[in-house]
This record gives structure tokens, sequence and C-alpha cells, in this order.
């Protein structure tokens, strides 16, 4: 057996012993494991913003040196809305085939306890101007991840714009040697992976048998998870076909990310293991990997496009308003739009379909019924955001390798 496939063993062995623990539903082992699961969430966030910051500035200091930067810019940008956009209109399309009917008044009315909005739509607003930092700590302590990703760009093509000197060379060695600090600590966290898997297997089986997860609204969830696992499942396999990618074989040697991102339902998070794992197992080249993930990460949203497209229409659904077909492609338009600019805060799709319908009449009380399903439906949805970012690494990088 190799090291790759003893290493998925491992992982999967994890994963259903953690499952096994928390249908024992001890409390003392519970508590255990939401611990451990918490320390490794935070270990993955504490890589993650300076995973990012380097990845960025280390690509950009090369621009002036390497003519090919452009194009692999402009094509993750292209790759981005292509997928983000075939995300929106997969989830509609499933959302007028299962077709939801309207919520029973009386969730309605036990929703408007539990809805609530105001306050986070206004962080979500403050964190918008934020991207705009006024200082160079500011989006390092707030976890922005758009400030960190424009600060990112200014250093790295400043480094690359200076003249050529001694103190343009410690520069560059500077942030070459931090990256790849970087990179060895990813690789001690990978290291005991295992122990972090099996605790978010355990919380989240422990959840489900609690019933935190259980207060279903049936079709409207079945209708995002549905279109979530289309696009993972059929669309994106589809388009790493179209560029003669096995998608089972890249999706395989992707899986400890995948899996990663599904428990930590944080794609920014998961970055420094989804690059480690796109270079190391998928063979992307580093070049490609630490540019294109970092991007991706930020504006390559196909799960927020769905959940934004598919509950904009069931809440005005639910308030009585009937859609167009152009009033539709508006939406679906609007929610490529916005998830590309969602926030990188944790919820930050959830927050921000609300603030996108907060003058319908009842979003607020759907919203609310909504919010205790939301974490199965925020954990797919990483999965899939994650996946996408690394099928246009992986198809980027075949582009890239063919000289086109």
């Amino acid at each position: 057996m190799t090291t790759r496939n003893r290493q998925a063993v491992i992982w999967i062995a994890a994963l259903l012993l953690g499952a096994g623990i928390g249908l024992l539903n001890i409390e003392g082992i519970n508590q255990t494991m939401t611990v451990i699961a918490k320390i490794y969430t935070r270990l993955f966030q504490l890589l993650a913003i300076p995973t990012i910051a380097i990845a960025v500035t280390a690509t950009m200091m090369k621009m002036g040196e390497e003519k090919d930067m452009g194009r692999m810019f402009l094509r993750t940008i292209r790759y981005t809305l292509l997928t983000t956009l075939l995300a929106a209109v997969v989830g509609v399309a499933v959302y007028y085939l299962v077709a939801p009917g309207n919520m029973a008044e009386s969730f309605l009315n036990n929703g408007d306890s539990t809805a609530t909005g105001g306050e986070e739509q206004g962080s979500y607003l403050d964190y918008l101007l934020d991207t705009i930092p006024d200082n160079i700590v500011k989006p390092f302590a707030a976890g922005n991840v758009l400030g960190v990703l424009m600060l990112a760009f200014a250093f790295g093509i400043g480094i690359s714009r200076l003249p050529e000197s001694d103190s343009k060379q410690t520069l560059k060695n500077l942030v070459t040697g931090a990256q790849d600090l970087l990179f060895m600590l990813i690789r001690w966290l990978i290291a005991v992976l295992p122990l972090g898997i099996l605790a978010f297997a355990a919380q989240l089986t422990t959840q489900m048998s609690g019933g935190v997860i259980m207060e279903s609204l049936g079709k409207y969830t079945l209708v995002v998870i549905a279109a979530n696992l289309l696009q993972m499942l059929v669309v994106l396999p589809s388009f790493l076909g179209a560029h003669k990618v096995n998608p089972f074989r890249a999706m395989a040697r992707m899986s400890p990310a995948l899996l990663t991102a599904f428990f930590t339902k944080s794609s920014a998070a998961t970055l420094p293991l989804t690059i480690s794992t796109a270079e190391s197992r998928m063979g992307v080249s580093p070049k490609v990997a630490r540019f294109v993930l970092p991007i991706c990460t930020t504006l390559n949203m196909n799960g927020c496009a769905a959940f934004i497209a598919v509950t904009s229409i069931f809440v005005m659904q639910n308030a009585g308003i009937v859609l167009s077909f152009p009033q539709i492609v508006l939406w679906v338009l609007i929610a490529v739009i916005s998830a590309v600019g969602n926030a990188g805060v944790p919820m930050g799709c959830y927050f921000l379909t609300v603030s996108l319908i907060s003058d319908v009449p009842g979003a607020m009380a759907i919203m609310g019924v909504i919010l205790p399903i939301y974490t199965i439906i925020d954990m797919v949805e990483t999965c899939e955001n994650v996946w996408s970012d690394s099928c246009v690494a992986i198809a980027t990088d075949r582009l890239m390798r063919q000289g086109r």
C-alpha cells in the first residue's frame, strides 16, 4: 500500500470511528470532542490568513518576471465566473423542478423569535467598507480576506516593480522564507489531522442524534443539497473532463481538503491544506496552486451562489411574489455577483442572503426557520466551494503546461 493510500485509509477510519463515538452520546466524550474540534478549527484559521497573504504576495512579486501570470489571472477569473454562474443556474433549475410549496403559517410565526440579522447585516456592510483597509494590521486581525488579498496584491506587485538591488532581494527572500515556513507548519498539521477528523465527525453525529439538524424544511432543504451535489458530482466533473482530466481521480486525490472543508465549514481555513493537497497529491504546479487557490478561496463561491438564488426565490414565493423569467435571470446574476463578493466571515453567505431579501415580507421569519438547518447546508456548500477551487486550479495548471 502506498503512503497516499495508507493516509486515505487512516482518514476514513478516523471518520467512521468519530461517527461511532458521536452515536454513543456520552456527555464527557462529547465535550472532549468539541474541544479538540475547536482546537483544529483555530489552527486552520491561524494559518489561513498568513497563507493567503504570503502565497499571493510571493506570486505577484514574480509578475514582472514571468509573462504568463497575467494569463493565469484572467483564466482564473473567467473560470470562477463560469462555475459560479453554472451553480446558480443549477440551483434555480432544481428549485423549479422540485417546486417546494409555501411554509406553514405556524412555522413563520415561530421563526419570528429566532430570526435575527440586523446586527449581522450591519457587520456585513462594515466588512465591505473594511475591504479598503485604513491600516496594515486591521485586515489580518479582523480576518478580512478581501482586505488581506488587496494588500498582498499591492505588496507583491510593488516588490516586482522595485529596481534590482540588495534590498529588493532581501524582501523577496523574506517572502519566500515565510512561505517555506508556513508550508512546513501545514505539513505538521496534516500529520495529526486524523485526530481532528475524528473529533469533527463525532461532533456532527452528536448534533444530528440530538435533533439539531433534524428540524428540516423538507423540499427546500432537498433543493439546496441536491443543487450542491449536482454541481459537485456532475457539472464540475464535466468541466474537468472538458480539460481531459479524470474527475474521479482528481476528487479522490483532493479528498483530504474536501473532507476538512466539510467539517470546518470554511474554505479560507481549509486553504493551507487545499494548496498542499493540490501540489502533493494532484501534482498541480506550486506556481499555479499558490496563485489560483487563494484567489478562488476569496472569489469562487459556487455553493453560496446556489444558496442565494434558491433561498431568495423561496422567500419571495412565500411572500406571494411571482417572478417572471427576466426577473429570475436577474436574481441569478445578483446571486453570482453577491457570491463573488461574499464576506469571509462565519455564515457570511447566510447573512448576505438576509441583507439581500430583508425588504421582502416575512423574510426574517423564514430565514429564522432556515437557521437551524444551515449548519449542514454550510458544510456541503463549503465542500463544494473547495472542490470548485480545486477544479479551477487543476484546469488552469493543465492549460499552462500546454502553453495555452
